[in-house]
């Protein structure tokens, strides 16, 4: 999500700086950038002149101090780990300066809760944007309850000039995006689970019934199960209704390190080198 949002705002004129503690991470990071740019190109969406030039909006930092000084806006997209993203927001509260905007990418967590371990909670707000960043359109606003109006009205011209279609949302468990989409993913999973279908069934049904361009199981080993998990929890432990509880074997997989797409298998085998959907050995008849 951090490599799609740099992308985003180098190709809309942003200088960036993309911060991440492991270098060969960010060394990867802009290979990656690089390749999704030069896919823009090779459909003309973006000419080569403007490509390259994006490529050099872009700076690479390992030090989070050079990251931040003297920014405008910061975007934390760390995982959906509430302890991280509070401990990396009580960092950059000492860092930035009263004016610098401080927005977080999460898909579930309170933007209250993240504001309140910073200097200045009015200027913290929820900038959720959709995977793959460059491609979708929405981003979710989310005001806490001390951001004030100029930030969430600095925030959501920001978002057009991206290109972005802003959504405002209230700062409830999940928002809006996840409180809908992360209990049908899970109700497809327990529909798993319990043996009504199996993965192809289940994903063939959303796709051709409902007119879902990806299955709900292919989504979420997409979005990562981990994180699918970390948000029904979000869900469960903030609504403390039994209807978020995650599925059972959602909390198994998790736990045997079938992640989806990032560990090479969940619902699907990720390894093959294909776009082809190959069921995981799990889940094959």
């Amino acid at each position: 999500m951090g490599n799609g949002i740099a992308h985003v705002f180098a190709i809309n004129g942003f200088e960036v700086r993309l911060f991440d503690i492991n270098e060969k991470a960010l060394a990867k990071s802009i290979v990656n950038i690089e390749k999704n740019i030069n896919r823009q190109i090779s459909k003309e969406l973006l000419t080569t002149d403007a490509g390259r030039s994006s490529l050099k909006r872009i700076q690479l930092v390992s030090n989070l101090e050079k990251a931040v000084t003297s920014a405008d806006i910061v975007i934390e997209a760390a995982t959906e780990n509430e302890s991280l993203k509070l401990q990396i927001f009580s960092s950059l509260s000492t860092l930035v300066s009263k004016e610098t905007i401080l927005a977080t990418n999460t898909s579930s967590i309170s933007i209250g809760k993240i504001a309140a371990v910073t200097k200045y909670p009015e200027n913290v707000i929820g900038m959720h944007f959709m995977n793959p960043v460059p491609v979708m359109k929405l981003v979710e606003i989310i005001s806490g309850y001390k951001t004030s109006k100029k930030t969430t009205a600095i925030i959501t011209q920001l978002s057009k000039k991206l290109g972005k279609t802003p959504v405002a949302c209230n700062d409830y468990p999940g928002f809006v995006a996840n409180r809908i989409l992360m209990p049908m993913i899970n109700e497809a999973i327990i529909t798993l689970h319990e043996g009504v279908a199996g993965v192809e069934e289940i994903d063939t049904v959303m796709k051709l019934g409902m007119a879902h361009p990806m299955g709900p199981l292919q989504l979420a080993d997409f979005i990562g199960l981990d994180t699918c998990l970390a948000i029904m929890n979000v869900l469960h432990d903030g609504f403390g209704n039994p209807k978020y509880a995650p599925c059972p074997l959602l909390v198994n997989m998790v736990m045997a390190g079938k992640m989806g797409v990032k560990s090479g298998e969940g619902f699907y085998s990720w390894t093959h080198g294909t776009k082809d959907l190959i069921l995981a050995d799990t889940f094959k008849k």
